[in-house]
């Protein structure tokens, strides 16, 4: 039996997410967000002093897509720790709410650098 073809966008996404710690696909940059729910998800790193990669997937269409088949998970921003995916705005919001984000964090090693 075939496997699938090789995605690259699919490869370029792996990549992303295996070469930084923290990954971030969102709508705009952390400086200038699209959108208020890729903004809510980089005020909580912000505040969390967690160091993050982001992609702009307004900037690249395919990627806009390709993220969604990736994590078979249909809302952008979606953040990814270590490699795995961990949510979206609403996920990242209520596991920052309960702790469990900083256990994320903590336990994959990324160290946080929490603003005054």
């Amino acid at each position: 039996m075939e496997t699938a073809a090789a995605n690259p966008v699919h490869d370029r996404i792996r990549q992303e997410i295996d070469r930084f710690p923290v990954v971030l696909f969102m709508k705009g940059t952390p400086v200038f967000p699209q959108c208020g729910f890729s903004a809510a998800v980089v005020q909580v790193l912000t505040h969390m002093g967690v160091p993050f990669k982001s992609v702009d997937v307004l900037t690249e269409p395919e990627i806009r897509q390709g993220i969604k088949e990736f994590s078979n998970w249909p809302t952008i921003p979606q953040l990814y720790v270590k490699g795995e995916f961990v949510g979206g705005c609403d996920i990242v919001r209520e596991m920052y709410e309960t702790g469990e984000l900083t256990e994320v964090f903590t336990s994959n090693g990324v160290e946080l650098q929490p603003q005054d």
